[in-house]
């Protein structure tokens, strides 16, 4: 699927304007809806709509397991901006709360302080194991090519993305889209519904590590994750109680700076 649309834009360069023809890259909202009822409307790229739900439902505690799906697919068959999901009963039965969106901390949530976000996210997800490594220099290596992977992105350059490697460094999924927390959800999903997500040992993205991407990772047991850009505070604090590893590159895109859990980094 081509996810971008042609436009014209008026190019000025101080001296003239000519007009020029761009590549933009496509946006619509996504409705999710879970037993029949509406749960998020999500603004994204067109495109791994069902690895998208899948991703995101895991990373929203709605599914641990593939199995915890009955179905998911369009709501009509000629309408991809609306998937539905229904799960099993003995699923339904322990997530009351989370279906009834009552005291669930999602993306949106307010009123809350950062302290009370990380206490309460560590109660809900068990922190990492340590028996996974990797070799730090080719981790680096994936960061620093990661536009190979992102040809939205060689279009458009409004796009983010997400890769996922095995500690072989073989890539077991890509993804790209106009929103970092919908790229990573694709990238999982599509591992996650094909069964290989106990495989992932590296999340790579393109944008800023924010405490959400770290909770996701957490969900989907991604002990680390190298970006482009820093983590905020809150990342930091969330991934050092859950024991996942977070490195961006430094300020001259040749080394990392190296934020928590560097005991699984090898030289």
């Amino acid at each position: 699927m081509d996810d971008s649309l042609k436009h014209k834009v008026l190019y000025w360069d101080n001296s003239s304007s000519t007009i020029v023809h761009h590549d933009l890259l496509g946006e619509e909202p996504l409705s999710i809806r879970v037993q029949g009822n509406p749960y998020s409307v999500i603004m994204r790229t067109p495109g791994d709509e069902i690895a998208h739900v899948a991703g995101f439902c895991l990373g929203e505690g709605i599914v641990d397991t593939p199995d915890d799906f009955t179905s998911i697919g369009f709501c009509e068959d000629d309408d991809t901006n609306v998937v539905t999901v229904t799960l099993r009963a003995s699923r339904r039965e322990k997530i009351p709360q989370i279906l009834d969106r009552r005291g669930f901390i999602s993306q949106t949530s307010c009123g809350l302080c950062g302290k009370e976000i990380v206490k309460d996210l560590y109660q809900i997800i068990q922190p990492l194991k340590d028996d996974t490594k990797i070799d730090l220099t080719r981790a680096l290596n994936g960061l620093k090519e990661l536009s190979v992977n992102q040809p939205l992105r060689e279009k458009t350059r409004a796009s983010h993305a997400a890769v996922l490697y095995n500690s072989n460094f073989e890539i077991l999924s890509i993804a790209e889209d106009v929103g970092r927390h919908n790229a990573l959800d694709k990238a999982i999903g599509k591992v996650f519904l094909n069964r290989i997500l106990d495989q992932v040992a590296l999340a790579i993205l393109s944008s800023r590590i924010s405490y959400e991407l770290v909770q996701k990772a957490a969900r989907a047991q991604i002990p680390i994750i190298f970006a482009h850009s820093r983590p905020t505070a809150l990342a930091v604090e969330l991934a050092a109680q859950l024991n996942i590893t977070l490195a961006s590159l430094d300020d001259d895109d040749e080394g990392l700076y190296i934020f928590c859990g560097e005991q699984r980094l090898k030289t």
